[in-house]
Order: structure tokens, then sequence, then C-alpha cells
């Protein structure tokens, strides 16, 4: 899964024969062998995959809400230290399919849970271990890879219930090593990281060094964008969104770069309630979506926003093809 340039600038995942070869890394016959991996984590909606891919990698590669269904398909983050490298998969969280969007969500999981050297299972320890839980811990078990269970949310627990449901996830799951850790504040992370790198089979690196993100480049604009919509719109509106980037120009020595996207929403009310009063909202999103899309361009970025209703667009299969896999 290492890259080459695409289109935009981005590289797309090859095999593993292909790889990069990490010029640092050590060759000599009695030093360590560069070792690298590809995790996949699991668990089921919002119990935070994607705050956690991030806060491994130590950048913004996938986008965060509280809604669920927020990721829906897989995003490759890359994280890598001294002669190892680790490529994070933050799946789509287990559900069943409803339509042609859902549909294509579980079956990323599936495909994915059949090809990695582990898996990263997330669990919220604020609650105790459900139905939902067992059957995630089910289908990574069957995957067959080593599993690391990683318990989130510790800040928003006592010592007492971080004892209690490790004793509880030791009854769900056979795992190599559990870690309680808080995404959120990156309390426990580094160990977590530690481990996972530990765990990594001899290989050359898979990206090259510095990759922070394997997705293509219009791709991570899109979600940054529909990052921005989730947060400022209200409950109706996020599962029926989407976003499309129509245009990408980029920068000249006499202007800026330009992105030009599409926010896809169901119904005219959706659309309404995205463009805002006086397009109040789709500016707002514009304006907060702007500096994570300049960040990524590094440098300034003129974004043109407009909305678009498509009707049943989640089984839209040459929309869906556009959002990516």
């Amino acid at each position: 899964m290492a890259t080459d340039e695409d289109e935009d600038g981005v590289g797309a995942p090859v095999g593993r024969d292909e790889a990069v070869p990490d010029a640092d890394a050590p060759t000599g016959d009695d030093e360590p062998a560069f070792r690298s991996a590809v995790i996949a984590l699991a668990g089921r909606p919002n119990v935070g995959k994607s705050t956690l891919v991030n806060a491994l990698c130590g950048e913004h590669v996938t986008i965060v809400s509280e809604r669920p269904q927020t990721t829906r398909r897989r995003v490759a983050g890359i994280a890598d230290g001294p002669g190892w490298q680790l490529v994070l998969l933050d799946l789509p969280g287990f559900q069943r399919p409803r339509d042609g969007l859902t549909d294509r969500m579980q079956r990323a999981v599936d495909e994915t849970l059949s090809d990695i050297d582990a898996t990263l299972l997330v669990l919220d320890g604020t609650t105790r271990p459900g139905p939902g839980d067992r059957f995630v811990a089910a289908a990574a078990t069957q995957a067959g890879a080593p599993i690391v269970v990683a318990l989130n949310k510790t800040d928003r627990m006592n010592r007492g219930t971080i004892a209690e449901r490790i004793a509880e996830v030791a009854e769900l799951v056979e795992f190599h090593a559990l870690h309680p850790i808080s995404a959120r504040t990156g309390d426990g992370v580094a160990a977590l990281r530690d481990e996972l790198a530990a765990m990594a089979p001899a290989g050359p690196a898979l990206y090259p060094p510095g990759t922070r993100s394997g997705d293509p480049l219009r791709l991570r604009l899109a979600e940054l964008v529909r990052e921005q919509a989730l947060r400022l719109t209200r409950q109706e509106v996020p599962h029926a969104v989407a976003v499309v980037v129509d245009e990408l120009e980029p920068a000249t020595r006499r202007r800026a770069a330009r992105v030009t996207a599409t926010i896809v929403c169901e119904t005219a009310s959706q659309r309404g309630i995205l463009v805002g009063k006086g397009g109040s909202m789709i500016r707002a999103i514009g304006t907060t979506a702007r500096p994570e899309l300049e960040r990524v361009l590094g440098g300034q970025v003129m974004l043109d926003l407009r909305v678009r209703v498509e009707r049943r667009w989640r089984d839209d299969e040459r929309l869906l093809d556009r959002l990516g896999p």
C-alpha cells in the first residue's frame, strides 16, 4: 500500500512488493529489520475510532463528529517512527445495510478485516459491552489477526469503572493486549502506539516517510467540508449529506488555489437548512472548512460551495462511486 502520485498529487496504494524502502532503516545483518503493519480499527459507531486515528497519527487525517455514520469508507492514516510504520484503516462502524451507501460501508469493513496484520478493537469504556460490541468482537476474532483492545474515553471514567470494564472485556474477546486510553486527551495513546509498532511484522515502509494520509486529495478535501456541515447543521441533516469536489485548481504565482465543491442532500428542506437564511449557513460551512483545506493544500484557498438536492442519492451507484471506496 505504498503510493504512486495520482492526478491530484496524492499517492494511490500499491502492494507490499512495491512498498517504499526507508533510506534510514538499518540494513546490517545484526540490526533490527524495519517493521510495518496494516491495522484495522473496528468498533461500533461513535466509539471514537476517528479521533483515535488522528491521535495516533498526530494530525487531523479523518473527520470527527458525534453523529453516527460519520465515517463512510476506509480511511488510511499513517503513523511512523524510528524503524516502523503503521497504516491505520478507520473503518465505518458495523451496521445492518439499509441502502446502497450502508451496504458499501459494511462491505468495506468485511473486505478490510480479511487482509490485515492486526485489529484494533475500540470500545466505549463509559458503557458496559453490549450486543453490538459482542458482534464486532466476534467478527474481529473471525478475521484471525491479533487483537489489541483500546478501552476509550477513560477521561470520563474513574479507576473503579476502568477496572470493571477491563474484567468485562476479558470475557468479551481474547486479546493480545488491552490499553485504557482517552483518544480525546491523548492519555495512554503513546503506549498504545508503541504496542502496535512492536507487533508489526518485518517489512518495508508501505508509504513514503512523512505521509499522513493515504486518501486521494479530492476525497480528503470533500470530507473536511462535510465535517463542518455535520458540525453546524441540525440532527435531521447529517445522514443525508455528502460532498463532492467538482473542481480543484492548484495555486499559481498570481492567485490562490481554488476548490469548487457541491454539498448533496435529499430534500428541499435540507437544502434550505444547509444554505441558511440569506446564505448564512453555507458561508459558515465555508469559513470553518477553509483553514483545514489550506492546511492540506499548504496555502490560501478560494472555496466555492453550492448545495444540490439529489433524492435517494444513497442508492445512486454513480454518485457513490465519486464518493470513494
